[in-house]
């Protein structure tokens, strides 16, 4: 039976795990429908979920659609949690992106929809809330084809929006009144063009047939319109899902291929993963490859039905499963032989950072070993330790997320941690270009490694990118991978201690040392190159064109949208300047301003506070990571609590403790 794994994703409260409960509850998956606010939905499992009345990890259901398999995937709509979203985006083979009748098209809608037009990944759009007060499906539908710059093809009309008795009629593909999958279709297809130009319509399933091909090619996006809460216009988008999303292609006689988007631990304290199956068939006691380099023999598995998770003996392509035995295994991994690139995500990374102490010293270890559950869980949260200090300093999204957090290590873990005022997590941008290179047997290198490399600035906004220029031939595959994992990670920390972005890395010179030596003769090979050489050496290089190149820090700044009412306008604006706000446009709507502008990260949790002081309650406000800007005055500098290779000696000293005697007399010497 064919499978689609479905992802419903949206902008938070615009209604995800209402419209996820409301698909299964017409599937006949559950015997009633859930309330959010009561705490009862299928897929909002977690205690806390239930407390707060909202998504913070992703939740696997499945349903039956008359011949299909549906795994619903319910992700967060905070964008603290952003993380969760990316993870699913990477697995699935369509998407219902919901937006409010009322609230129309906001922040994360933007953000959500470029990542699923840039991954091509078929979505219907689902216009929900019509019958909530200020209901106004047209208005929506405008600001759909205009803000998110897609070709949307409304497939229903609603009729008294606004209202409890609001419903939805689906357009008659066959009535000549109904043009816009003509219009739609007509910009992609040469035969439906010279119809609609001759006045002549195409066979009503030939235009069906159309709209499914130009929606799986991401041309074209139906609207439907509806409410998870009364239920109205949920049948029509089922059908849609049925006839207009693809399903994954069989291929189980193909080498296994999966991808880890999820990991929870079992009541024993095991990992279980979350796998997306694309090809071959996993079956337990199989050895499976994972990561980089690991094995590990499944020992359970279980299968998402709509009985819900079952124990299985084998998960199959375009299924997922949930895999019990691989130790090591991280949320991303691939899975098995088959190699399936990763999906290229350019999410925000965390923005903020904290220290987190315990309550009671004693449980120190128990906090350290449970943010490493929760950092392994959420692989853009980092975790980092400054032993002089004995401080833990953790990366957030947002204020929300440390709040969460908080509660997390207290109901799950048992342990009640206090977490100071967030601060802004600067990144650092090379301002020129640097060059560095270290040689074998010159200049004082104690490494059988030679490397060159170039650091170049690359457009704001755009992260790292690594590029060989040396000769390939000069040593082998493996070592110039040692070298670009190694530029990596040591980004992390630039010349002031914030990550590096916005460069692109060049190898430009490399040698190594083979069993019979280059250029001397060992025929020892204890005295030949290791890949331990090129991670060690390649931070003095990086560090040394850094330098050359210098860089700028940069904070973070997040684009604002707010309501306000007119009359608490002079206040609001007061404190924008006092936080320093830039506000870019102001709009009168009836009794209330819209106001649009950039707003330093670390400032958002102050305005949050005293919004609703200053608006009587009824400000009303949304955020999103916008750019980073030059910091004003004297940079900030983040203490290193590691090997620093600015300072050569002292890096020497700490990289080659524990050396083999063999191989530190030959470096000393």
């Amino acid at each position: 039976m064919p499978v689609t794994n479905l992802g419903i994703l949206a902008h938070v409260d615009a209604g995800k795990t209402s419209l996820t409960e409301r698909l299964l509850y017409e599937a006949g998956v559950i015997p009633q429908l859930g309330s959010v606010d009561r705490g009862t939905t299928q897929t909002d499992t977690l205690l806390l979920e239930r407390q707060r009345g909202i998504t913070i990890k992703s939740a696997v259901a499945c349903l039956h659609l008359q011949g299909m398999i549906v795994n619903l995937i319910d992700t967060p709509g905070h964008p603290d949690f952003i993380a969760e979203v990316e993870r699913a985006l990477g697995v699935l083979d369509g998407a219902i992106l919901i937006l409010s009748a009322v609230e129309g098209v906001q922040p994360q809608t933007l953000i959500l929809m470029r990542a699923l037009r840039r991954l091509d990944v078929p979505t219907l759009l689902f216009v929900n809330k019509i019958d909530r007060s200020g209901a106004d499906p047209d208005r929506v539908l405008d600001a759909i084809r205009a803000r998110l710059g897609i070709t949307a093809v409304p497939l229903a009309q609603v009729r008294e929006p606004g209202s409890r008795s609001a419903s939805v009629e689906p357009w008659d593909v066959g009535a000549e009144v109904f043009d816009p999958i003509v219009e739609g279709l007509a910009n992609y297809d040469d035969e439906v063009l010279e119809a609609f130009a001759n006045g002549m319509r195409p066979d009503p399933d030939q235009l069906r047939g159309k709209l499914a091909a130009e929606t799986a090619r991401t041309r074209l996006y139906p609207v439907f319109f509806g409410s998870a809460l009364t239920g109205a216009g949920v049948e029509l988008l089922m059908h849609g899902i049925r006839d207009l999303l693809p399903s994954s292609a069989e291929v189980r006689e193909s080498g296994l291929s999966g991808r880890v988007f999820k990991i929870e631990r079992g009541s024993a304290g095991e990992k279980i993963a979350y796998v997306r199956i694309f090809s071959g068939v996993v079956r337990v006691r199989d050895v499976v490859s994972f990561g980089p380099g690991h094995r590990d023999k499944v020992t359970r598995l279980a299968v998402f039905t709509s009985a819900g998770c079952v124990p299985a003996e084998a998960v199959e392509a375009g299924e997922i499963g949930k895999l019990w035995g691989l130790r090591a295994v991280r949320v991303g991994d691939p899975v098995g032989e088959v190699a399936r690139p990763a999906p290229t995500l350019d999410f925000l990374r965390p923005t903020l950072e904290t220290v987190v102490v315990p309550r009671s010293r004693r449980e120190a270890g128990h906090l350290r070993a449970a943010l490493d559950e929760l950092a392994e869980q959420d692989p853009l949260i980092s975790l980092r330790q400054d032993d002089e200090r004995h401080e833990l300093w953790l990366s957030l999204y947002g204020e929300v997320q440390k709040e969460v957090i908080a509660a997390t290590l207290a109901l799950d873990y048992g342990v009640e941690a206090e977490f100071r005022p967030s601060s802004p997590l600067y990144a650092e941008r090379p301002l020129g270009i640097g060059e560095a290179v270290e040689r074998l047997h010159e200049g004082g290198n104690p490494f059988l490694a030679s490397v060159g490399l170039r650091v170049e600035p690359a457009p704001a906004g755009s992260g790292v990118a690594f590029r060989i220029e040396a000769e390939r031939g000069r040593m082998p595959r493996a070592y110039f991978q040692a070298v670009e994992d190694t530029v990596r990670e040591t980004l992390h920390k630039g010349l002031y201690g914030w990550q590096v972005i916005g460069c692109v890395i060049v190898q430009t010179e490399a040698g190594y040392v083979g069993k019979h030596g280059l250029g001397h003769q060992y025929f020892n090979k204890s005295m030949s190159s290791t890949g331990e050489d090129y991670r060690k050496l390649t931070p003095l290089v990086l560090m040394e064109a850094l330098k050359q190149a210098r860089t700028e820090v940069v904070e973070p700044v997040h684009r604002f949208h707010l309501e306000v009412p007119s009359d608490s306008l002079v206040p609001v604006m007061r404190a924008l300047t006092r936080l320093g706000a830039v506000v870019l446009s102001q709009m009168a709507r009836g009794s209330s301003t819209l106001l649009a502008g950039n707003l330093p990260a670390l400032a958002v949790h102050d305005l949050q506070q005293a919004l609703p002081v200053m608006t009587s309650g009824e400000g009303v406000l949304e955020v999103a990571f916008d750019h980073y800007q030059p910091v004003r005055g004297e940079a900030p500098v983040r203490r290193r609590t590691d090997a620093n290779p600015l300072d050569r000696k002292n890096y020497l000293l700490t990289v080659q403790r524990g050396v083999a005697p063999n191989r530190a007399e030959h470096r000393n010497g």
